[in-house]
């Protein structure tokens, strides 16, 4: 399993999973969820339920990922396969997005 946090102008609002059979889980965080003045971190990931499933990356996390050259020197450069969307999600979205959301890798122990 690899997991990341999903922040949200800085602020920590929940959690995306990769399993190990591939799938995704994303969740928010319980205060991010009961708190009605924090937003949905997208309209496809509302908040009227805490925990999203999918068998492929979710399209909002899908839509951030670089492509043609971008994509192709950062998996150079990083040594991430091309069809691996979550190290290529985990390495693009970290610092500079266009949007509020950044991400960052949970360190495994």
């Amino acid at each position: 399993m690899r997991e990341a946090k999903i922040y949200f102008k800085n602020e920590e609002a929940a959690t995306l999973r990769q399993l190990d059979d591939g799938s995704f889980v994303f969740e928010y965080n319980k205060a991010w969820f009961i708190d009605n003045s924090k937003p949905a971190i997208s309209l496809t990931l509302s908040k009227n339920k805490i925990n999203y499933t999918s068998a492929f990356l979710f399209p909002f996390f899908y839509n951030m990922l670089p492509e043609g050259i971008n994509k192709q020197h950062i998996c150079s450069r990083f040594r991430i396969e091309k069809d691996d969307n979550f190290s290529l999600l985990l390495q693009a979205a970290k610092n500079d997005t266009i949007g509020a959301v950044t991400i960052q890798k949970v360190k495994s122990t």
